[in-house]
């Protein structure tokens, strides 16, 4: 049979690695301008547009879908091709997927800090850009299963078998997790609402991390790892018992992420049951990774892009050990709400995808020019300075992050909170947030070195646009030769369709599982008599919170643990959230918690707080919002607003669209009047008035009437 001539497409491959280093270093200076906030407020200049909450949402939506997605689709491209000997089904969807996803996020850079958000950790943009996400994915899609189909070789390879669990399973994600009810043209509602969202939220935020940060990138391994060392993987068994055992099992975890919160029990134990056992998948992907060097570790010693590669590795290990260790109640009823989480979180971001993504362009690079890598020692200062600068950022994180949940739950021998004041905490940690900016720092050095380093290796050769290969075409099979313990899986591997359906089924189980029976069983969320609607300037108040970020500081939700209703009062009720589309739990307090805020401090403590934060708690690093004194309030879209509202449930009287602007103004006056009687002029259609109004509503539902049984009429 004669061999077939064909070229490997390495222009789109370019595209999205040179992608991959320039949203790299501006993902990542945006994140050291949000560390540098933290220990001095006034790093964002003064302007509302560079806040904390306005930019934290950047950062990681940069860090993650720009850096780390281009460098998902860069692997993809490279390693898809040559494992199914086969160019892209698609030139032309290609280049549509490169710049549409470059658009996206570039729409990102744009509304984040404009302060267009739905408030949704890790899916923050607003429904015209996940519209935009999910014709992109579709795209990617089309020609990722097209040059599948058109290959020329019959098994799959077990990257791709990553591959297309990754596209089956952010497709659903996404789409599940964007059920969102317009208004205007950047403003949504979430159709769920209190603990349905936050089930959906976490159960999408663990999988995003799931299916995008860790499933492409093990994928990756698979091809990359085994071409840098030149041996081939340990276990072919191995990879079977990995892929499956974690695309199952990982989908369950996400209530891990709400623990002792209002969701049900139940749906808490199963997510930390799941979470436990994920530890065996996980690791066995390390291993397999790592037994591959078996008889390579002298060239660890000397090609960077395997020191890369094993550190990479390393990382997946420690923050999948962790993973599982955080969701033991115990433990993380001390961690969760800590920078603990971040030190967790950025071990895997900073170890596991930087350093691979690194090791991946190191290697790769090169190899598309034909040609030698500008600099070899300065790839391995990248190394060192990048190691360095996981290790500066990860232990002082860790050291807050326990001080921080010690401090929180401290108790004096008399039987008091040690330290009642939320503030003491943040005060005590501030030089554990100095080092954290240090190694973060360090960290881009590294970067810039890399960027200039494979730079001149790109500008002093020529791209091989469209390599030269050719492989057999490929025929139909008459005999199935293949051992008997494999036959199952290598039958499976010729057909992708049915893996693709396969690979759905088994991820669609336990999220149907948990979240059915939380939006069917109506025992599940209870309702309570005297939880009202918000009022107009309330619902007002809340969506200028969402705009402002200050979910990324403060939570909302009080957990049953002492040292919480000694310091914020009554623990929160599943109840109480009813009508909050979306919820607002939080995951992070650097801030105290305010569910239980409304009428624990006067109308005229929260205006000046808000003006000048250190005025009322000397130390705070909260940024001042002077905007929110000059700036208008947009009441135009207080009658569609109500309207979404009825139409997600909340029972607000028919017709009251009609003239809620009119109970708007009737209460912004009281707020005004109150605030003149402290001697503090302000006019009632100012911006600062709803926040106010929104703050003095929080947690007061449940105090109008204590002896309110819930119910579930």
């Amino acid at each position: 049979m004669q061999l077939e001539k064909f070229t490997y497409d390495n222009r789109i491959v370019r595209n999205f690695g040179i992608a991959t280093l320039v949203w790299g270093i501006i993902g990542m200076t945006v994140g050291l301008l949000v560390a540098m906030q933290l220990f001095k407020p006034a790093m964002n200049m003064g302007n509302q547009y560079t806040t904390f909450g306005r930019i934290r949402p950047l950062h990681t939506n940069a860090v993650i879908f720009a850096f780390v997605g281009n460098a998902i689709f860069m692997g993809v491209y490279y390693s898809l091709q040559r494992l199914l000997k086969a160019r892209m089904f698609s030139d032309v969807l290609s280049k549509i997927h490169f710049w549409g996803w470059q658009l996206i996020i570039l729409s990102a850079v744009i509304t984040l800090p404009l302060g267009f958000t739905t408030s949704h950790e890790y899916a923050e943009l607003e429904w015209p850009i996940d519209i935009a996400i999910t014709v992109i994915w579709v795209v990617f899609g089309i020609n990722m299963f097209g040059t599948i189909i058109k290959r020329r070789e019959r098994h799959l390879y077990v990257a791709i078998w990553f591959y297309i669990a990754t596209f089956v399973t952010i497709a659903v994600l996404h789409i599940v997790n964007s059920f969102e009810l317009p208004i205007s043209f950047m403003k949504s509602y979430y159709v769920y609402a209190g603990v349905q969202d936050a089930l959906v939220q976490w159960w999408y935020g663990h999988n995003a991390v799931a299916f995008f940060l860790t499933t492409p990138y093990l994928g990756m391994m698979y091809y990359f790892l085994p071409k840098m060392a030149g041996r081939p993987v340990y276990s072919y068994k191995l990879s079977i018992l990995h892929f499956w055992s974690l695309i199952f099992i990982y989908i369950w975890a996400g209530p891990h992420h709400l623990l002792y919160t209002s969701l049900p029990g139940w749906a808490q134990s199963l997510g930390v049951a799941f979470s436990i056992m994920l530890i065996a998948p996980s690791w066995g992907g390390m291993i397999n990774g790592l037994l591959t060097l078996r008889g390579a570790w002298d060239k660890v010693r000397e090609d960077v892009t395997l020191k890369f590669m094993v550190v990479a590795l390393t990382a997946y290990g420690m923050a999948t050990f962790e993973g599982p260790l955080l969701s033991l109640k115990q433990i993380n009823g001390v961690a969760h709400f800590t920078d603990w989480i971040v030190a967790h979180v950025h071990v895997g971001a900073l170890g596991w995808n930087g350093f691979l993504t690194f090791g991946v362009l190191y290697w790769l690079i090169p190899r598309i020019y034909k040609t030698e890598l500008y600099s070899k020692k300065l790839a391995g200062f990248h190394f060192w300075i990048g190691t360095l600068g996981i290790l500066f950022y990860a232990i002082p994180m860790y050291w807050a992050g326990f001080t921080q949940g010690l401090m929180w739950k401290e108790f004096t021998p008399e039987g008091l909170l040690k330290y009642p004041n939320f503030l003491a905490t943040t005060l005590q940690i501030i030089p554990m947030h100095v080092l954290r900016s240090i190694g973060g720092a360090l960290y881009l050095t590294g970067v810039i070195a890399m960027t200039y380093n494979l730079a001149k290796t790109m500008l002093g050769a020529k791209l091989v646009a469209n390599e030269a290969a050719e492989a057999m075409p490929l025929s139909k099979i008459v005999v199935d030769s293949s051992p008997a313990d494999k036959a199952w899986h290598r039958v499976l591997e010729r057909k992708p369709m049915k893996f693709m359906v396969l690979s759905l089924i088994i991820i669609l189980i336990g999220g149907m599982v948990e979240m059915m029976p939380t939006f069917t069983i109506q025992s599940n969320v209870p309702t309570i008599a005297s939880v009202k609607p918000y009022t107009a300037l309330e619902l007002q108040g809340r969506d200028l919170y969402i705009r402002e970020g200050c979910v990324n500081c403060h939570s909302q939700t009080v957990r049953p643990f002492r040292s919480e209703t000694e310091r914020y009062g009554e623990y929160s009720k599943a109840g109480e959230f009813v009508y909050d589309h979306p919820f607002l739990w939080g995951s992070k307090r650097t801030g105290p918690d305010l569910h239980r805020v409304g009428g624990k401090y006067s109308d005229a403590w929260h205006y000046n707080h808000l003006v000048d934060p250190t005025s009322m708690s000397p130390g705070s690093i909260m940024p001042p919002y002077p905007w929110l004194i000059e700036q208008q309030l947009d009441i135009s879209t207080t009658a569609s607003k109500i309207r979404a509202m009825q139409t997600l449930g909340v029972p607000y009287p028919e017709g009251y669209d009609k003239h809620a602007n009119e109970d708007l103004k009737i209460q912004a006056e009281k707020i005004a009047l109150d605030l003149k009687l402290n001697n503090i002029k302000v006019k009632s259609d100012r911006e600062i008035v709803a926040i106010i109004a929104y703050l003095q509503r929080l947690g007061t539902d449940i105090k109008a009437n204590k002896e309110t049984i819930p119910s579930n009429q």
